[in-house]
């Protein structure tokens, strides 16, 4: 990180503190904006020369525009994203069933057939649990009977 990028953070920091100090110093008049009907609310002469106003009015607009400052630098900042793809076929490489076996008919394998080999893949156990449970054949149904 930069460091024009870490001070102007900061900046924005205190300007945001600034600005929550000065909102909350300001004498509540009911119907915000000044729809209220009152004379001295936000959009009369008298409101908008109140320095609290004015000084909600600076830091408002010092916030918003170091947030597109900031949002411009960070976004310059990086590279084109890469995506991972090193889970995305370690199963097959793993000695696990492939992926396409939920669609194809299942293949037997011998009862005392010899576990997966270890990997880095937390998914590995999971995939040839699968494929055991897959290939181990499905027990008969009777069909119900009848009354």
């Amino acid at each position: 990180m930069s460091s024009l990028f870490t001070f102007l953070l900061v900046v924005q920091a205190l300007v945001a503190a600034a600005m929550i100090g000065v909102i909350l110093m300001q004498k509540s008049e009911g119907g915000g904006l000044g729809v209220g009907g009152s004379p001295a609310g936000l959009l009369s002469a008298r409101g908008a020369a109140d320095f609290m106003t004015r000084a909600t009015t600076i830091l408002a607009t010092a916030f918003v525009a170091l947030s597109i400052l900031l949002a411009a630098m960070a976004s310059v900042g990086r590279s084109g994203s890469t995506i991972d793809t090193s889970l995305s076929k370690s199963a097959q490489t793993s000695g696990a069933a492939p992926a396409s076996s939920l669609t194809a008919p299942a293949q037997q394998a011998p009862a005392n057939a010899a576990p997966a080999p270890a990997s880095d893949d937390p998914l590995a156990a999971a995939a040839a649990a699968a494929a055991n449970q897959e290939a181990a054949p499905a027990p008969a149904q009777a069909p119900p009977a009848k009354k």
